[in-house]
């Protein structure tokens, strides 16, 4: 019996990720959860958060802002609004969307529950790449 199954990793632009994989960890909107080798068939919508790739080689990480997971018969797809490889992030782009986004809720210039997600997104791929927060 195999330990791994296949996964794909898809964004409207196009497949970020397709491979056999031992594990897949997702931040579901009801909390952090984990699909290995026979999994029970799931759907299950996803938040901003860490996707986490678990391969024979190692772990690669994916900042995802929200979209939905599908695991049935060892396979799993993975559909993303937007994702991005962790160690791909550029950081001063993120900063740059996070300061537009405290602008927008300082202002009002956007509605508040779009610009609440902008900075939650923002947020999400300054922590993941490991930096820090701007200063407002």
């Amino acid at each position: 019996m195999s330990k791994t199954f296949h996964a794909e990793i898809l964004t409207p632009v196009g497949k970020l990720f397709e491979g056999e994989v031992q594990g897949v960890q997702v931040p579901g909107t009801e909390g952090r959860f984990e699909m290995r080798v026979d999994h029970a068939p799931i759907l299950s919508l996803l938040s901003i958060g860490h996707v986490r790739v678990r391969e024979s080689a190692g772990e690669t990480g994916y900042a995802v802002t929200g979209g939905f997971v599908e695991m049935v018969d060892n396979r799993l797809t993975l559909l993303a609004e937007a994702a991005e490889r962790v160690d791909e992030i550029d950081v001063e782009r993120a900063k740059n969307a996070y300061q537009s986004a405290l602008k927008d809720l300082e202002e009002k210039t956007a509605p508040a529950k779009e610009a609440k997600q902008a900075l939650a997104r923002a947020e999400n791929r300054l922590k993941l790449a490991g930096a820090s927060l701007p200063e407002s």
